[in-house]
């Protein structure tokens, strides 16, 4: 059946049965068969021992490798490590990542502010490793335009969308976190994918010091910059504002 077996899956296209396979990162069941749930390269796990099945998963790599992903299909390094921070010896590594991953650190905007969770909307996915993004590798102009009032429209909605909640704004005193004080609408917020959620949300998380928000303006207008971990200051008008800070770099 393996030879059945598509190069290139498309989101919603059937790979197997699930009573030849089992399901890995990039697909789905339904209905005792297994489907893509992205665009990618199909890549076969070969079954580490007798009884087992072996895995289908859909890569997040370009689609260029495809080409030599079923040829090599039973010498791929296990699809659960198939991830932007890792690659085959002898080729680049994948620069651009179809969606976020656990792990997967990520810069986004503020969208609303409620007292349980904050919504957020995510411009950028960063392999951590590289300093490399999936939507674009300049990331300074994409933080600079994001943090632009005047460009903040609609096509938040079409990106992916993020929750922050209130037990996973920092990693002390969990109890004592007041949203409003930790994130206001239009932050660039650095943060870890903590769980890929429902299809709605994902779930992020800024309880480390290196996560929170890198760029923020104050009611002035004026762009603020980092005094401490909870608070930031207005270079023009002198005002201080809390935040919940990631460490500078």
């Amino acid at each position: 059946m393996a030879s059945t077996l598509p190069t290139l899956a498309i989101p919603g296209q059937r790979l197997g049965s699930v009573s030849s396979y089992s399901a890995g990162p990039g697909t789905h069941v339904q209905n005792a068969n297994i489907y893509a749930s992205i665009a990618g390269p199909v890549l076969v796990d070969p079954a580490s021992s007798k009884g087992v099945k072996s895995t289908l998963s859909v890569s997040r790599g370009p689609l260029r490798t495809a080409g030599t992903a079923s040829s090599s299909a039973s010498q791929q390094i296990p699809a659960p490590k198939l991830t932007s921070t890792t690659s085959k010896p002898g080729t680049s590594k994948p620069r651009y990542n179809t969606l976020p991953a656990v792990d997967s650190i990520v810069l986004a905007r503020v969208t609303r502010v409620q007292k349980r969770q904050a919504t957020v909307s995510i411009l950028v996915v960063q392999d951590e490793s590289s300093s490399t993004s999936s939507d674009n590798d300049n990331i300074d102009s994409i933080l600079t335009s994001a943090a632009n009032p005047e460009n903040h429209s609609n096509s938040d909605e079409l990106r992916f969308q993020a929750l922050i909640r209130k037990e996973d704004v920092r990693a002390v005193e969990k109890d004592r976190v007041v949203m409003d004080e930790m994130f206001r609408v239009g932050d660039i917020v650095r943060g870890a994918v903590i769980s890929l959620g429902d299809q709605s949300f994902y779930y992020l998380t800024t309880a480390r010091n290196d996560l929170g928000v890198v760029m923020a303006r104050s009611e002035a207008g004026n762009m603020m910059f980092p005094v401490s971990w909870k608070e930031m200051r207005d270079p023009v008008t002198g005002v201080a504002e809390l935040r919940k800070v990631a460490r500078p770099f």
